[in-house]
């Protein structure tokens, strides 16, 4: 999204702003808490952060929350374009008002986010997938396209090899351990996890995945609890992409949100599919554990594991546009 720009134009059809914030809630959020509220004004669409569906434990600052609603602006923009709009607007984050992050208006054309059309189909077909991925590398060409895909957004993607890749293993196996043995997030994680569908958030026991047979993919284990899971052989060599941003203001977190979905998004279009190891950037030291052996100044917003996947993994549910 442009931050610059003030274009109107006409009140939209009330159908398709339907459509666009449909899209837009389709955006992935940590536990599927979908921590967004979109307020339509005529052309002008608020989206503003749902401070009631933050997590305070697993994500204090609410770094996660705003990639989030980066992530959903994204998706927003992508069905403006397929619809032959454009959002033009500006990224609002402001200690006055700090749950409105960004205004947008709905033009007449596309501009410059016209080629973001043929990601549209691939909104509706992306899943966080926790299921083991197949052992064949993603080739060069594609990781360039998924590089291409955030740096379009304002971030960097890293794909990690040698001891950056093993560190970030490392890091997150740590988290995830040190997790086990916090109540404070077991009692955050059973909120929002092993739900019921009807509930429209959350993630349902289908959408959990296996449990990790071995210790090559540190996934966080988002139902400890369910002890008749069947466990999995995952990969063998987990593929790791690190997404990050020069800065870390709120305005970075939501280029990072946008810059996020725009990879998942492309990776999806091309057969891949993705979950993510948010656990380590929970925590200040492992997320500067992850930044330091990169050597620059760039700072971690999401580490990616990307793959062919083996399995379709199941659709989290979402709350009603209303």
């Amino acid at each position: 999204m442009s931050e610059t720009g003030n274009a109107g134009g006409h009140e939209p059809p009330a159908d398709l702003v339907v459509d666009l914030l449909r899209a837009a809630a389709r955006a992935p959020s940590l536990m599927n808490t979908q921590p967004w509220r979109f307020v339509v004004r005529g052309d002008r669409i608020e989206l503003r952060a749902d401070a009631g569906r933050a997590l305070p434990v697993a994500d204090p600052t609410g770094r996660e929350l705003t990639l989030s609603c980066g992530a959903a602006l994204l998706n927003l923009r992508v069905a403006a374009a397929r619809a032959g709009r454009a959002c033009a607007g500006r990224l609002l984050p402001h200690p006055a008002e700090p749950d409105l992050l960004a205004v947008a208006r709905l033009t007449g054309v596309p501009g410059r986010d016209g080629d973001l059309a043929e990601l549209y189909e691939a909104i509706w077909l992306r899943r966080t997938n926790r299921y083991p991925f197949r052992d064949d590398p993603v080739p060069g060409p594609v990781r360039d396209e998924l590089r291409a895909a955030a740096a379009a957004e304002g971030a960097q993607l890293d794909w990690l090899t040698g001891y950056d890749a093993w560190n970030a293993v490392r890091v997150a196996r740590e988290a995830e351990l040190d997790a086990e043995y916090d109540p404070a997030r077991r009692a955050e994680l059973d909120r929002w996890t092993g739900v019921n569908p009807a509930r429209g958030e959350g993630i349902p026991t289908e959408a959990v995945g296996p449990r990790v047979d071995g210790r090559a993919v540190p996934l966080r284990d988002f139902a400890p609890d369910l002890v008749d899971r069947p466990a999995a052989q995952f990969e063998h060599v987990i593929q790791l992409a690190l997404l990050s941003t020069e800065e870390d203001s709120r305005a970075d977190w939501l280029r990072a949100g946008q810059a996020m979905e725009r990879v998942l998004l492309t990776a999806t279009a091309r057969g891949l599919a993705a979950s993510f190891l948010s656990h380590p950037l929970e925590r200040a030291d492992l997320r500067s554990a992850l930044r330091d052996p990169l050597g620059g100044p760039e700072y971690p917003q999401m580490l990616l594991r990307i793959g062919y996947p083996t399995v379709a993994a199941p659709a989290t549910p979402r709350r009603r546009v209303a």
